[in-house]
């Protein structure tokens, strides 16, 4: 699957992100973000657009109601953040970060999660289009009761992964790992899987299995 990647000009002036403190609105743009730290703090309704953000910290700063547009976060930590109500478009989290980030009541629209970290990352209620996590742990994360138009999950861990209230039709995951899954039968239609993976959904069904 193809998706749209941020829109960002390759020149951009590196500023730092307490900056963000100094505008009439909470917003940064076409900047380029380098080391910067900034933890522990809340702002309301963040807008940052046509950038790229570089080995930063972001641990349980509270974000909810941010909308991200056209941004490339690169070998950044955002543990613990809060991004619920988020808005994020045409955004690649590379070599990130997240877990136990809150991502809850959210929207995604051509997103890429390449090898990231988003254990225990909380998605529930979301509406995820054209979302691509490749080579990413998502161990204990919670899809709950999450809307996915082509979203596709490659080479991850899945381990005990939530997909309740989650149709998986037409989501493949047979490149994917886990050991078990919480997912309904009818959810489970449609879902695309390996040969492997479809004995270890009859074992967990307890069917037993005579060649």
């Amino acid at each position: 699957m193809k998706i749209d990647f941020p829109k960002i000009p390759e020149e951009l002036p590196v500023r730092n992100f307490h900056d963000i403190f100094y505008e009439e609105d909470p917003e940064l743009e076409m900047c380029k973000i380098i080391d910067s730290t900034f933890e522990d703090e809340v702002l309301d309704r963040v807008r940052l657009s046509n950038m790229v953000i570089k080995n930063c910290r972001f641990n349980n700063t509270d974000f909810h109601n941010i909308d991200i547009t056209d941004v490339r976060f690169e070998n950044c930590d955002l543990s613990n953040a809060n991004l619920s109500k988020s808005s994020i478009h045409r955004v690649v989290f590379n070599n990130c970060k997240l877990l136990g980030a809150d991502f809850t009541e959210s929207r995604f629209g051509n997103v890429e999660f390449d090898n990231s970290v988003l254990n225990l990352v909380a998605f529930g209620n979301s509406k995820l289009e054209k979302v691509i996590f490749q080579e990413a742990s998502l161990i204990s994360s919670d899809f709950y009761d999450c809307k996915f138009k082509r979203v596709e999950f490659q080479l991850c861990n899945l381990d005990r992964t939530n997909f309740e209230k989650t149709s998986l039709k037409g989501i493949d995951i047979s490149s994917s790992t886990f050991d078990a899954l919480t997912v309904s039968l009818d959810d489970l239609k449609g879902c695309k899987v390996s040969t492997y993976q479809a004995i270890q959904f009859a074992t967990l069904l307890g069917l037993i299995i005579k060649d």
